[in-house]
């Protein structure tokens, strides 16, 4: 099969679908990889440390799409990227096609395979390919949080971890799965005062144990939410709905009630955003304000620490790519359950009831399409 890898184009996104390492498992397994060039230049890796891997070089991207097989990437197709897919080629990415309808009927419309990093499962009931991202968004956002919070960025000018005689910060995290758990490693770290909203009583008891009582935790109400939302300096939105819409959780009579200058970090917002005020923003313009309140909702906060995510995707998603390149996508979705349920979009059928749901849509189950 002939893989290939274009150049991510969102605005500062520097992360790339294979690194180096993953080229050479695919070429040394009888495959063929044509990366873009310039593809890897965001993690540091030059078009001849792709050369040394088994890699040819194309001078842009129509080039990539006009002769792979397979397009592997990292964030979802930009529109043009959409209209060069052709009927019956594999996409192998993040999609978050629920609060993307513009996306979705391009990819409809494409005829192409489109397999969604986030929706592949695993045994346990994880999300193993969306999993090393938002260990790396929980903890950058305690990291975006903590300068938002800086008075030059129109926050309240309080230090997360205070000082000896002053209090340290109020950090809210709603949500006590990858990316909370990740976002309270960093906040305890800070010596931050932190709680921990979910609706899950295992969970809760979980996080207790984990952090020795140094996290609060608060079984989840709009009641709870109301009143523990209003008195932190620093909220952190980690809820998720594999493949839906996020739920907003947050609301804007709530912020109301928000000192001036507290911060929102919305790392749902992929999915949507968990706060009734979120809006996606970029790396480039990241934050903006609503009654006194600042909001980071950057939608591939990841794509900051390229190096760092680039290869934590890559392990994840490398077995996959793998599998799908040595047995061919039929073949690989009906060997593994766990990989179909990555199947989003099959030749102009939408294939995930969530998607359906949020976006009004008619959809069919992943394993109705297969041959």
């Amino acid at each position: 099969m002939l893989i290939g890898v274009p150049t991510e184009i969102k605005n500062h996104e520097y992360r790339v679908g294979l690194t180096p390492v993953s080229v050479r498992e695919l070429t040394s397994n009888g495959h063929s990889v044509v990366m873009q060039t310039g593809a890897g230049n965001g993690i540091g890796e030059s078009d001849q440390a792709y050369r040394d891997a088994g890699a040819s070089i194309a001078d842009n991207a129509a080039d990539v799409f006009a002769d792979a097989d397979m397009i592997v990437k990292v964030k979802e197709p930009q529109p043009d990227e959409c209209r060069m897919l052709r009927p019956g080629q594999i996409l192998f990415t993040y999609l978050h096609l629920a609060p993307d309808p513009t996306q979705t009927e391009l990819l409809l419309q494409s005829d192409a395979i489109a397999i969604a990093y986030e929706t592949v499962t695993d045994s346990s009931g994880g999300l193993p390919l969306l999993a090393p991202m938002s260990e790396v968004a929980g903890r950058m956002s305690i990291h975006a949080g903590a300068n938002c919070l800086e008075k030059s960025h129109g926050g309240s000018g309080k230090l997360i971890g205070g000082v000896p005689g002053v209090a340290p910060a109020n950090v809210v995290i709603i949500g006590g799965g990858v990316v909370g758990t990740n976002a309270m490693q960093m906040a305890v770290g800070m010596n931050a005062n932190v709680t921990v909203l979910d609706r899950s009583i295992d969970r809760l008891r979980e996080l207790d144990a984990q952090f020795g009582g140094r996290v609060t935790t608060v079984y989840s109400t709009r009641s709870a939410l109301e009143r523990i939302v209003t008195d932190a300096d620093l909220v952190i939105g980690a809820v998720l709905i594999p493949g839906a819409a996020a739920p907003k959780l947050v609301t804007r009579e709530m912020l109301s009630g928000m000192r001036d200058g507290s911060v929102l970090v919305d790392v749902a917002i992929d999915q949507g955003g968990c706060f009734e005020t979120s809006k996606a923003t970029t790396h480039e313009d990241p934050t903006y304000i609503v009654d006194n309140v600042v909001h980071y909702c950057v939608a591939n906060m990841p794509g900051a620490v390229a190096t760092t995510s680039a290869h934590a995707l890559n392990h994840a998603t490398l077995p996959f790519t793998l599998a799908l390149a040595n047995k061919g996508y039929q073949a690989a979705l009906k060997a593994d359950h766990h990989l179909c349920q990555g199947l989003n979009i099959h030749r102009g059928k939408l294939t995930n009831a969530p998607v359906g749901q949020a976006l009004d849509l008619e959809s069919v189950a992943p394993e109705s399409v297969l041959d």
